[in-house]
């Protein structure tokens, strides 16, 4: 019976990133997954159409992916996201698997980067395996995509988690959704003795919110208006991808997900 792993990615428009962070994911958990044969397909349709049209790269979408499968006889399919949030575009992509069920043996879906409580823990704890602790003036600002969807709570809950590990100078904000900058900011100006902001997107790929919204020369941007409020900033312009920590956790996710399938426990 032909296993399958399909690999489901929002995606991004950027080579570079696209290699650093996205292709990586899809390596660790592949070589976790070393019986399942890898597969990709994002779910943006803009990023799929530029990609088409700027460069002549084909990407599957889910459905394009599937169909694939389906065609040339995968009965296994295990389809993992390289989501942060259960929010919309995870809500869309189980959406589109939904019809597919019928057509494998076997069918199941991995859960997002940021699910269960443990998962926010293990977040954290890679969070302070992957980056340097904040030093005695200096603090953490996270940029986080945000999302209408009620899932964006996790951004707050993630914050805690870091603040529970002793990490109390390290905050989460968001581009489109809440907390916003000028909480976050609020919450900078409560740090005595902090002068200076290390500013990392939470997000897989370093993409356009990363290279302009956060680390951009506009006025509005998060360094500009950091800048502005006196701190002198700091911009690391890496993706989650980029980091082995997080991609061992996209794998463990994986691997839990082919373990309900297969009615095994949850490997360590």
């Amino acid at each position: 019976m032909g296993k399958a792993l399909l690999m489901v990615s929002f995606g991004t428009s950027y080579p570079e990133t696209l290699e650093k962070n996205i292709s990586r994911i899809e390596a660790a958990v592949a070589a976790a997954l070393p019986d399942r044969t890898l597969f990709r397909a994002f779910t943006s349709g803009m990023i799929l159409r530029k990609l088409a049209r700027r460069d002549g790269v084909q990407i599957d979408n889910v459905d394009q992916a599937l169909e694939r499968l389906a065609r040339e006889g995968y009965e296994d399919v295990l389809l993992q996201p390289t989501h942060i949030l259960n929010g919309e575009e995870y809500d869309k992509l189980c959406a589109q698997a939904q019809p597919w069920r019928g057509r494998f043996a076997r069918f199941v879906v991995g859960k997002p980067l940021l699910t269960t409580a443990e998962d926010y823990l293990a977040a954290a704890d890679a969070v302070m395996e992957s980056i340097p602790a904040p030093e005695a003036d200096e603090a953490l600002v996270f940029m986080g995509h945000g999302s209408e969807h009620f899932a964006n709570s996790a951004y707050a809950l993630l914050e805690y988690a870091l603040h529970d590990r002793g990490w109390d100078r390290a905050f989460l904000g968001t581009v489109e959704g809440y907390p916003t900058l000028d909480q976050v900011m609020r919450r900078l100006r409560e740090c005595s003795g902090v002068r200076r902001v290390r500013l990392q997107p939470f997000m897989v790929v370093a993409g356009d919110h990363a290279a302009n919204d956060m680390a951009g020369e506009e006025e509005d941007s998060w360094k500009s208006r950091l800048e502005r409020e006196g701190y002198t900033v700091e911009c690391v312009l890496r993706g989650l991808g980029e980091y082995p920590a997080f991609r061992a956790l996209f794998a463990g996710h994986a691997l839990a997900a082919q373990g309900e399938e297969e009615g095994d426990k949850r490997p360590d």
